[in-house]
């Protein structure tokens, strides 16, 4: 099962994502997106849900004819070819969360959204998510959609039989840090042998990483990769390879689905919307299937923005269509239609978000991703963090996957990361 729709871009491109808009002329008139009563509004498959686009549609149809376009493929390549072609700009763009902090340098392209009234909306929405929006000069570029709160996913039956903890407030309470985590993975193992806690040793160093205020470029454009929440994360993975609780399959093989259908993988660290890919990957193991707290504490993964280009003609319009999208009742709709987890509060004790999920074993699943996301540790995106990031990453996968001494596996990323800094300017 492939659990990759945000997955995070290859250092290449994001190398030259920041740069991109860069090549905009600032002050220069931009071509207007909107001819007449017409608005157009690009975002991509899952990015809303349909009820809510749809609804959209008919709600404004007097006043404007609202054109919601799906762009297929290289999304974000395609927003930036456009605008820097200066034509057929779309008047209200999505912008995925993996990629904001490419476009916040570029502010300059987008309509501060605080000119429109935007603060007055601030405290309906998790504080850390509206921060993620807003660039270093204070302009707001992007309103947030969604976000994504990491769990602990679990097949109940097979936690049981190895006589580890398997009601969710249990695994929560009884596994709360990666030492018991990774314990129950070896128990797991000399139980049911054959079996992992984990597919890989990415997961363990993305949320390990993503659980702190920290990442890898920090505010004065200096290379932090190599600091200590880099290295306890890194020596983390490295020790669920040693203890032998993460297997060697490859995420999103025909090998890793087959395992988790049939109990060998029955566990994962999973974004909110990892629900949804659960349900189609392996639809047989419906009923099977518990969501827990992850270890320590929630780390987020995913979880997109829509904002309004310098082309569009009615900006006052634009706004007050993505102010009702993205409102409490709307956020939950786009959950229930695409797994997009409400970066609104208030959607969490709507009747909708507290169905119980029978796939989930009636589980009502909200009632751990929203105290989830409430608590996720804020921590400054820098345009160059997922270049920087990726020859990390790559490197413990070859460490969970080839094998590789992990000594040597640091040396060669943190090699990478500083020629890759060199030519991004970025100090180390």
């Amino acid at each position: 099962m492939r659990l990759s729709r945000r997955g995070l871009l290859r250092a290449g491109l994001a190398g030259s994502a920041a740069t991109a808009l860069g090549g905009l002329a600032t002050g220069c008139a931009v071509p207007t997106g909107s001819t007449g009563r017409n608005m157009v509004l690009w975002y991509w498959d899952g990015g809303l849900g349909d009820t809510v686009v749809n609804k959209a549609r008919a709600r404004y149809d007097r006043s404007v004819d609202l054109r919601a376009v799906k762009i297929g493929g290289y999304y974000r390549a395609k927003l930036i070819t456009t605008m820097t072609g200066r034509a057929h700009i779309p008047d209200i763009a999505g912008l995925k969360g993996e990629d904001m902090a490419s476009y916040l340098p570029n502010a300059d392209q987008f309509v501060d959204l605080r000119t429109l009234g935007a603060d007055k909306y601030r405290s309906q929405y998790l504080p850390w998510k509206w921060d993620q929006g807003i660039a270093d000069d204070g302009t707001m570029v992007g309103f947030p959609i969604d976000c994504g709160p990491v769990a602990h996913f679990y097949q109940y039956d097979v936690f049981r039989k190895a006589g580890l903890p398997h009601e969710p407030a249990d695994v929560s309470r009884e596994l709360n840090t990666w030492e018991k985590f990774f314990g129950a993975g070896e128990q797991l193992r000399k139980r049911i042998p054959g079996t992992y806690l984990l597919t890989d040793v990415n997961a363990v160093f993305e949320n390990a990483v993503q659980q702190g205020g920290k990442r890898f470029v920090d505010r004065d454009r200096h290379f932090i990769g190599d600091q200590e929440h880099v290295r306890a994360a890194w020596a983390l993975a490295v020790e669920a390879k040693r203890r032998g609780i993460v297997s060697d399959l490859v995420t999103g093989t025909p090998d890793q689905l087959s395992a988790i259908q049939d109990g060998k993988l029955p566990s994962q660290l999973g974004a909110s919307w990892a629900t949804n890919d659960i349900k189609t990957g392996v639809p047989k193991t419906k009923g099977r299937w518990r969501v827990a707290q992850m270890p320590v504490r929630p780390s987020n993964n995913g979880g997109s923005f829509l904002s309004i280009t310098k082309a569009c003609r009615e900006p006052e319009r634009a706004f007050e269509i993505i102010i009702w999208i993205l409102d409490a009742a709307n956020q939950a709709q786009g959950f229930v239609d695409a797994g997009l987890f409400p970066s609104t509060p208030a959607s969490y004790a709507l009747k909708q978000l507290r169905e119980p999920d029978p796939f989930f074993g009636g589980q009502v699943t909200m009632d751990v991703f929203g105290p989830a996301a409430r608590k996720i540790a804020v921590a400054y995106n820098s345009p160059f963090d997922v270049a920087l990031g990726q020859p990390v990453k790559d490197e413990i996968k070859n460490v969970g996957v080839l094998g590789k001494d992990p000594e040597k596996a640091w040396r060669d990323a943190m090699s990478t990361c500083r020629r890759i800094a060199d030519h991004l300017g970025v100090s180390h």
